[in-house]
Parts: structure tokens; C-alpha cells; sequence
């Protein structure tokens, strides 16, 4: 009895110490996320709920952000190794830290567009950029639609606006309220907000900037470069795990709101799934996504922004494209084939 009981413990010690030893290969990650457990949110939190990234070798924690550049100043601070973040807050950042030893590098394209879009109601009379000129528009004074706005301002040639700043849970109030003629968001963002105050979709004009002439990229994950000089093969290994299930999200956005839900046990399923669909449809799964492929930056765009966000930012020097980005970790072909054909 005594011969059995020493054998049995001594198999479940050597099971704890093969589980033990094989957890502690796996390579923590801590992930910023650029705003709550919101929607697009799905597309880290499933991997992570699926386990792709354990089976990659990573122990990844994901936590809910505040804004890309908050996101940016804490990968650079070394708090976090990845992050997702606007590309212009990054190359923001590095235009104006240009001394800075962890400035984070974009090592994937998500959002192949930006998502920003001036939003205002049909009843104002705004019916196309034109009709911007002399209006008072509203917005955060760190709204990446609003530090980008120039751009699009001198891609249709509106006339001068005047600003109100806001903090983010007024931007659609305001709106509605009358207090300013348009808004600039995320479109996912800002018109389910519209909807939640009353306002049905028919009564919104959206004014997206991929449609009228500004082709700025939109989120990217990030890396520090600590990260990608200690451990390059994490983050090929996080990219191709994230793939993995970026590709059942976009075949299921539903399915994959439970992940957010078990985040944000206050989150509304039904409005979460439409933000997803409204993200994948508009910026994830977008023409110009497919034509140059998921995951990708093109040279001749990527250097177009980066003039382009110099000017608009004002940065203290010229943002460097190829300071910016690194597409070397990016998986294969194969695995990033996810974009469903429209």
C-alpha cells in the first residue's frame, strides 16, 4: 500500500513539474489595448480565450487602454511589451522623441483605414465636406480625427471651422444637443453612441476620411524595441496566434462578444457584435485591405503619411517611415489569408 501510495505521488509530482517547467517557457506579454473592452476588442481577447497564444509559447495578458497614446507612452516606458495603437500617435511620438531610447514600432496593419469620420445630423444642412466651412465642430483635443482633421480639411478644400473641446462621454451629447454642428470619431464608435442617445442611423451624415481623399492607416499593433532586439520570435509567434483568431472573429463576430463580455460583464452584446461588424466592415475587411493584403504597409502610403502627419501635428521633426514600421515578424502568406471575399 505504502509501494503504491509513493508511486502515484510520485507521478503527479513529476505531472506538476512537466506542467510547471512547460509554463514557465511560455513568455510573458503584457498587451495595451488602445480604448475599453469594447468590440474590436474581440479580436485580442479570442486568441487569448482560445489559447492560441499559450500554444504559441506566451503567457499574454490583455488590458483595456485609454487611447492609442496612451497606449504608445506605455510600451515606451517599457510597462508594456505590445500594445495596439494608432499609427500617426506613433509616428507622432517618434517625430517628437526623436532621442527617445523605446520608441515602439508598428509590427502589424489592423486597421488598414483610419476609422475617423466627421459625423453630423441631416437636419444641419451637411451633406458633404464642402458644407464644413465656418461650422463649429467638437471633439477630445486628443481625438485622432481631430488631430488629423488638417488633412482632410485640405484634401477637400474646406474652409476655416472652430472647435469645441470636449471630454469623450459629451462628444455625442453635444451633437445632439445642438451645441456643435458636426463631431469627429471613430465611426464605430461614434454613431452607436448617436444611436444610444436617441438618434437612428438615417438621420447621420457620416463623412469617413478613406472616402474623401485621406488614405491614412489606422491601428497597428506595436512592439517595443526591447522586445524585437531580446525576442523577435515572440512576436512572430503573438502575430501568427492573433491572426489565427482575427480570422474566426471576422467569420463570427458574434460568436467572439462573449470573450468581451467576460471582460466587461456590463457590455451590451447586441450593440458590441455591431460595432465589431461596423469595424471589420469599414477599416479590417475594407477594398483597400484586400488589394494590398492583411497585415500589410505599403512604402509609397506608409512615406505619404508620414509627410502627411508631419504637417498635420506640426512634429518637431520629420516623421521616418522606415523608423516606424517593421514588417519582418509578419506570419505567412497563408496565415494571413483571412479577409473574406466581398
Amino acid at each position: 500500500m505504502k509501494k503504491r501510495t509513493f508511486v502515484h505521488t510520485a507521478a503527479a509530482l513529476a505531472l506538476v513539474s512537466v506542467f510547471s517547467a512547460a509554463h514557465a517557457q511560455n513568455t510573458p506579454i503584457k498587451f495595451q489595448l488602445d480604448w475599453r473592452f469594447e468590440g474590436p476588442a474581440a479580436l485580442f481577447l479570442q486568441p487569448a480565450a482560445k489559447g492560441y497564444f499559450k500554444a504559441a509559447g506566451l503567457d499574454v495578458v490583455v488590458d483595456a487602454g485609454n487611447g492609442s497614446g496612451g497606449a504608445v507612452q506605455r510600451v515606451a516606458s517599457g510597462t508594456y511589451d505590445m500594445g495596439f495603437a494608432d499609427l500617426a500617435a506613433v509616428m507622432e511620438f517618434h517625430a517628437n522623441n526623436p532621442d527617445a531610447q523605446n520608441k515602439p514600432v508598428a509590427v502589424m496593419m489592423v486597421y488598414n483605414n483610419t476609422p475617423a469620420s466627421v459625423m453630423a445630423l441631416k437636419k444641419s444642412g451637411i451633406a458633404k465636406p464642402a458644407d464644413l466651412a465656418g461650422k463649429k465642430l467638437g471633439a477630445p483635443v486628443f481625438d485622432a480625427g481631430r488631430r488629423a482633421f488638417p488633412i482632410f480639411q485640405k484634401a477637400n478644400g474646406i474652409g476655416s471651422v472652430q472647435w469645441t473641446a470636449m471630454d469623450p462621454p459629451l462628444r455625442e451629447t453635444m451633437l445632439v444637443r445642438g451645441d456643435v454642428d458636426a463631431i469627429t470619431g471613430f465611426t464605430f464608435t461614434s454613431l452607436l453612441n448617436l444611436e444610444a442617445r436617441g438618434m437612428k442611423a438615417a438621420d447621420v451624415v457620416v463623412l469617413p476620411y478613406a472616402d474623401f481623399g485621406v488614405k491614412l492607416y489606422g491601428n497597428v499593433i506595436i512592439a517595443s524595441p526591447k522586445l524585437i532586439k531580446e525576442n523577435p520570435g515572440a512576436i512572430k509567434a503573438f502575430l501568427s496566434a492573433f491572426a489565427k483568431g482575427a480570422k474566426e472573429v471576422i467569420a463570427n463576430p458574434a460568436a467572439s462578444i462573449e470573450h468581451v463580455r467576460a471582460r466587461d460583464g456590463i457590455a451590451n452584446a447586441a450593440l458590441e457584435t455591431r460595432r465589431l461588424q461596423l469595424a471589420i466592415e469599414t477599416v479590417i475587411n475594407s477594398p483597400d485591405a484586400r488589394a494590398e493584403g492583411f497585415g500589410q504597409a505599403k512604402p509609397g502610403r506608409l512615406a505619404l503619411m508620414a509627410s502627411q502627419v508631419s504637417d498635420a501635428f506640426n512634429t518637431k521633426t520629420r516623421v521616418k517611415p522606415d523608423e516606424v514600421w517593421n514588417g519582418s515578424f509578419l506570419p505567412s502568406a497563408a496565415e494571413l489569408n483571412i479577409l473574406p471575399k466581398k
